[in-house]
């Protein structure tokens, strides 16, 4: 069995895919990863299909050892990484030997990175996915002496990186209207999208608290408002009028009242902004919202083409014999110039 055996990991680990979407009327939300480009940079670092599952780490990765010869990479929050003591980059595909340590310890920026195998990470399915659900009750989040079992795996290229989108520092998120957006008033609206806020210390695969100075924003009536669907990237009001984006595992019905909803190709933003970093929402038009959903998916999808190969340190390379070096091989003796045949004799 190849795959990764964890020695020990932080309290926030968990297997994630894209989730499962369609059961929101059985009361489950689609969960999945917090952040779904970190997904596919790692499919495109190793070459394979995007829907495989990975390792997401929330703040903090742990010490796993390597059973049998794999390939990883590494996305999402920057962590420092270690293979058996020596570093490897971020945002990166690497080789690692049967018995080597990987260790990958806090986020520098950012809040969840993901480790990645190739042939991705074979956990039992559960409802058509991967994905742990806690708010649902669907797995567990990955404990010491787990192993991370790694699927069929028929690529062998690894040392490509890719260059770091920059999502980690917060800034502007674009959010549309929604059901319950006249429910506020105009005014209270547009102080919305003049507020700079901070995101608070609550936060969670849930939902990720959001912070300002001065009044809440309260909805006209809100305690008469009927429970209704929600999605992740609503963005709900508490009593007192202070805004929580809901995430990925967030509840599939509520009755507290949303301003508007966040892009989902900014959602990624909103769950990697870390304790402190500021957010501010902007207005978009429904339709400028789909072009830049069908953008970001081009995006996506040019990936693969943005990989390069990995600029590494010989002085840091343990298995440098493994590495063709050279093309060729020049003689002390011989003059290069002198032609010879197959068999070595000169012309």
């Amino acid at each position: 069995m190849t795959g990764l055996f964890v020695l020990r990991t932080g309290p926030a680990v968990s297997i994630q895919d894209h989730g499962r979407a369609g059961l929101l009327s059985y009361g489950v939300s689609q969960g999945g990863a917090a952040d779904l480009r970190a997904l596919a940079e790692g499919a495109a670092l190793l070459r394979q299909a995007p829907d495989l599952a990975a390792l997401e780490m929330a703040g903090f990765g742990g010490e796993f050892e390597a059973r049998g010869d794999l390939r990883i990479a590494l996305t999402g929050a920057p962590m420092v990484a270690t293979l058996d003591g020596a570093p490897l980059a971020w945002n990166a595909s690497h080789g690692v030997m049967a018995g080597q340590r990987l260790k990958i310890g806090a986020a520098q920026q950012g809040v969840y990175g993901y480790l990645h195998l190739g042939g991705g990470i074979d956990a039992p399915k559960m409802l058509g996915a991967r994905s742990v659900h806690l708010a649902a009750g669907l797995g567990r989040n990955t404990q010491a002496g787990d192993v991370l079992q790694a699927g069929p795996d028929t690529t062998y290229e690894t040392g490509l990186t890719l260059p770091v989108d920059p999502r980690f520092d917060g800034g502007e998120i674009r959010i549309v209207e929604s059901f319950q957006s006249d429910l506020f008033a105009p005014q209270t609206r547009t102080r919305f999208a003049e507020t700079t806020f901070k995101r608070g210390p609550r936060a969670n695969r849930m939902g990720v608290e959001l912070l300002s100075q001065g009044e809440g924003f309260a909805a006209d009536g809100q305690l008469n408002i009927l429970s209704e669907i929600i999605v992740p990237g609503d963005i709900q009001m508490t009593g007192d009028g202070q805004p929580f984006v809901l995430m990925r595992e967030c509840q599939t019905t509520g009755g507290y009242p949303r301003i508007g909803t966040v892009l989902p190709c900014d959602l990624p933003r909103v769950a990697q902004a870390g304790a402190g970093q500021q957010l501010r929402f902007k207005w978009v038009s429904l339709d400028a919202a789909l072009d830049a959903e069908q953008r970001a998916t081009q995006e996506i999808n040019r990936l693969r083409s943005q990989c390069k190969p990995l600029v590494r340190d010989p002085a840091t390379l343990q298995d440098l014999l493994a590495y063709q070096l050279v093309g060729g091989v020049v003689s002390a003796t011989d003059d290069p110039f002198l032609e010879k045949d197959l068999k070595g004799a000169d012309r």
